[in-house]
């Protein structure tokens, strides 16, 4: 089976998708799947995390790494497609026509919307954009503060989206930008922190959602 590509896309910067991706890719490989990392940002912050990984892990990584243009998307997904199980493309924070071949190359568009009205603003052009390219959507409220009205009045306007809202909410803890800088996951940084519960159970969230594409594809 060829593999399954996730592209993580918001318009607005600081929204959490670098964070998102490594987190994603860490736990896929912690499950035994063979990962794929793709930099298509050109600030290129995914590219530095995984040269610090690099040295962190003496060279053994868990997870390949790929730069490419907007345009050059493709072409890499192509080639780990045939190598690699789950691929996973951060993006640019902004919604152009170079943002598309990421989308159209997506087996599932993952989406990070941080705690704010503002951020939920900026979704609708991610959403237009992988409406015309008929991709899946899964919303993920990112940052949050549990339990607040804010949270939950997010979680109502998710739900009111041609999206799949994560169940699973990634509260704002400081251990996300601390293992990020140091070139892990935050579950290689505590395997029993509240973090790690909350990226296991998103990506078991996001691998049904996968598995439930394909399933439907091949029908």
């Amino acid at each position: 089976m060829p593999g399954q590509v996730i592209t993580v896309a918001q318009q607005k910067g600081g929204s959490g998708k670098t964070t998102l991706s490594v987190n994603l890719a860490v736990a896929f490989a912690q499950m035994g799947r063979k990962v794929a990392v793709i930099d298509s940002d050109a600030q290129g912050s995914l590219g530095r995390w995984f040269m610090t990984r690099l040295e962190q892990t003496g060279g053994e990584p868990g997870v390949d790494f790929s730069t490419a243009s907007a345009w050059g998307v493709a072409y890499e997904v192509d080639k780990y497609r045939k190598t690699h199980d789950v691929i996973i493309i951060d993006t640019p924070p902004k919604i152009d026509s170079d943002m598309r071949p990421a989308l159209r190359s997506s087996s599932l568009v993952v989406v990070p919307i941080a705690a704010s009205e503002v951020d939920m603003w900026a979704t609708e052009g991610v959403l237009e954009l992988a409406a015309r390219e008929g991709k899946v959507v899964m919303a993920v409220l990112n940052r949050a503060k549990s339990g607040t009205r804010l949270a939950a009045k997010m979680l109502e306007q998710l739900g009111a989206l041609d999206v799949v809202p994560a169940a699973t909410v990634l509260a704002n803890r400081v251990v996300y930008a601390e293992s990020l800088g140091k070139g892990l996951g935050v579950a290689e940084v505590s395997r029993n922190a509240p973090a790690t519960e909350e990226i296991k159970a998103l990506t078991a969230e996001v691998d049904a959602a996968l598995g439930a594409l394909a399933k439907q594809a091949a029908e």
